[in-house]
């Protein structure tokens, strides 16, 4: 399944080399093209996102009021979602969507020959050959072919220079050069801002939300295992720019660039659809 959307995307930004014959600013145009395309999903996660937070103050209500009978209480939530239009199991969609994509890219972008420029197997095989008889560095065979075999030949030939950067490099095998981590850097500040960004939207969200209900013995209990997984939330804050470090320098170049458009577009769409709903939400009550 992620070779044929790898294959399928590999046409896409082949297409665009074509015209602007320089791998980094293809990366940018495809990933530009892509969020255009997924725009009707982010925004519907988004909306998704304000309906879940404004059901949940209903649910805690339901929880207290049925707490001795399961059957109804799962009948009533379920009506409180679909009064508001929502859905418990509404963000699955999009979060598949999202995995199968990333995964998609990180095949496409580790292998250029197979999926962009569709080399025949054959002679990826031959070259691999070649590479591992010289002992050269085969962590990813393609982007080693396109390295060391471009200049012989032209059809694994690939533009890779970007702002003085080469984005077939690997960062954690160039340490001595500073300039591979530019990017991988830029990328983990601006996913610290994404996580920062989406937790206090959520949390105002909440906030804006939340009813006024009789505090009770059961309700502190709920209190805590939501105090539990803020905590829980926070941590994990903490933990993704640490794997988003290891991922950013193992990974070539290319990968780390795709991620940090991808990071900047989707700070500045979820501030541009946030801004329009609150304002259309505003215009409504008023």
């Amino acid at each position: 399944m992620f070779s044929f959307f790898a294959n399928a995307f590999g046409y896409v930004l082949n297409a665009i080399y074509e015209i602007v014959n320089n791998y980094g600013i293809a990366i940018i145009i495809f990933t530009v093209l892509l969020k255009l395309v997924m725009l009707p999903i982010s925004v519907k996660q988004q909306v998704t996102m304000k309906k879940t937070s404004k059901v949940q103050g209903k649910v805690k209500e339901i929880q207290e009021k049925y707490k001795s009978d399961p059957v109804r209480l799962n009948q009533e939530v379920m009506a409180a979602y679909k009064e508001e239009g929502a859905s418990p199991f509404s963000g699955c969609l999009s979060s598949i969507i999202q995995f199968i994509i990333i995964l998609s890219i990180f095949f496409l972008v580790s292998r250029p020959l197979t999926y962009m420029k569709h080399i025949e197997p054959e002679i990826i095989d031959k070259y691999t050959q070649e590479l591992q008889e010289e002992s050269k560095n085969m962590n990813y065979k393609e982007i080693a072919i396109i390295k060391e075999k471009s200049a012989e030949d032209e059809n694994v030939r690939i533009n890779m220079d970007f702002l003085t950067l080469d984005l077939s490099d690997v960062a954690s095998q160039n340490y001595t050069n500073w300039k591979v981590f530019i990017i991988p850097v830029m990328y983990v500040i601006t996913s610290i801002f994404s996580m920062r960004l989406t937790m206090s939207m959520t949390k105002k969200l909440k906030e804006k939300n939340a009813t006024q209900i009789v505090v009770t013995g059961e309700e502190n209990k709920d209190n805590k295992q939501a105090d539990a997984m803020e905590e829980m939330n926070k941590n994990m804050m903490l933990m993704m720019p640490v794997m988003s470090v290891m991922i950013a320098l193992i990974a070539p170049l290319g990968l780390a660039l795709y991620w940090l458009v991808s990071n900047l577009l989707m700070i500045g769409e979820r501030l541009i659809i946030n801004k329009y709903m609150d304002s259309k939400e505003a215009k409504n009550e008023q």
